[in-house]
């Protein structure tokens, strides 16, 4: 699986430049930012032409982020970093797609600094921080792919000295990017080229291009569970030098994981319960491991002739439910997780005429009361258009 990370800077300004990289390059995942277009300013109808299923998260003339699948529908998870239900900006977007949970994101630039930019800038990250470290806890394999807007070190700059006063460099921003490394987080870039100079970005000034001027502030970061699996990473550098051109080249990493994305429904039913586990376990809402995943057919159990101790929903993997169990299709693939149920089963109580007299009646037998299989608590979902999913809070 080859996941990529692009900054289009322009969506449909960028456009053909765009439809140039998917066909040439063809990733099976591709992360978006800045696409400065509301959500009906989407070129929808030219992806799927060129074969890429596609969710978005516009705003007018800045921000904005999309996740493409090639051959597959993305099934969103969570739309916006939770922490601040007041923040309109359209930075962070996630997804199940092809057995993993991809994060989306545009992190503010942060300039001018010192001001209420860069304040912003490092609220937003701390937020990152907190919820990054939720879903490396969910023991899912996850990737977060965007444009960071921060250089981790001097490594990752042409020359440090020219851009010491510019939010990207500042001690706070780099310390904030450590400290998710810190967390567990494998920087696949670096992890690819460990004494080398690579770039993502050019300015378009003072022949930055074609001076290889340029630095690294785009990153793809990978959980314990996806970093093993990494075969190889990269820049697409040729994306940069075509007329018309973004000031980013995309990045991207490949993964020893899975095929190339499924077709369609099916994708979409096969891929949700990873995004909605996700999503319980980093709202907290329950623990991995703990209880199934899918419902149980009580149709299917045999009343008497197994105890309920046999059931345990701890020793249930929910990627061990067969798909005939559940039906993702026919839920929200957000945030609503999956309800463990549990058959409560009558135990067959025979008393015997021990004690009885002589006249060797049977005393009639007595089944006690079922009872109701217990609930489990579900994550409260945020409001969602009816075509997306809903996400946990």
């Amino acid at each position: 699986m080859k996941l990529a990370t692009f900054n289009i800077n322009g969506i449909r300004s960028r456009l053909p430049a765009l439809l140039e990289w998917l066909e040439r390059e063809s990733p099976d995942i591709a992360c978006l930012q800045e696409l400065k277009a509301p959500d009906s300013g989407f070129p929808e109808a030219e992806i799927n032409r060129a074969g890429y299923g596609a969710i978005w998260h516009g705003q007018m003339s800045w921000n904005g982020v999309a996740i493409l699948a090639k051959n597959s529908q993305p099934v969103e998870t969570r739309r916006g970093l939770p922490g601040d239900p007041d923040d309109t900006h359209s930075r962070y977007l996630e997804a199940a797609v092809e057995g993993i949970l991809v994060g989306c994101l545009y992190l503010p630039n942060g300039n001018p600094q010192p001001g209420p930019k860069f304040d912003y800038k490092l609220a937003w990250f701390e937020r990152l921080i907190i919820y990054a470290k939720k879903l490396l806890d969910s023991g899912h394999p996850v990737v977060l792919a965007g444009d960071y807007n921060v250089v981790p070190t001097d490594f990752d700059i042409y020359n440090p000295r020219s851009w010491l006063k510019d939010a990207l460099l500042q001690p706070e921003s780099r310390e904030c990017y450590a400290r998710l490394l810190e967390q567990g987080w494998t920087d696949a870039l670096r992890a690819r080229f460990p004494d080398q100079q690579v770039f993502t970005f050019w300015d378009y000034f003072r022949q930055h291009w074609e001076r290889n001027s340029g630095l690294r502030i785009d990153h793809l970061l990978l959980s314990k569970q996806v970093a093993g699996k990494m075969r190889d990473a990269g820049i697409d550098r040729w994306v940069r030098g075509v007329p018309h051109a973004s000031d980013h080249a995309p990045a991207w990493v490949e993964l020893d994981i899975g095929g190339r994305a499924a077709h369609g429904k099916d994708a979409a039913h096969r891929e949700a319960p990873a995004g909605r586990d996700v999503l319980k376990k980093s709202a907290g809402k329950q623990s991995a491991g703990k209880q199934s995943a899918g419902k149980q057919s009580a149709a299917k159990q045999s009343t008497g002739k197994q105890s309920a101790g046999k059931q345990s929903a701890a020793k249930q993997s929910t990627g061990k439910q067969s798909a005939g169990k559940q039906s993702a299709g026919k839920e929200s693939a957000a945030n609503r997780t999956a309800e463990a149920q549990t058959a409560a089963r009558p135990k067959a109580v025979k008393r015997t005429a021990a004690k009885q007299s002589a006249m060797k009646k049977t005393a009639a037998k007595k089944t006690p009361t079922q009872k109701p299989p217990a609930a489990n608590p579900r994550a409260t979902p945020s409001p969602r258009a009816a075509s997306s999913l809903k996400t946990a809070k």
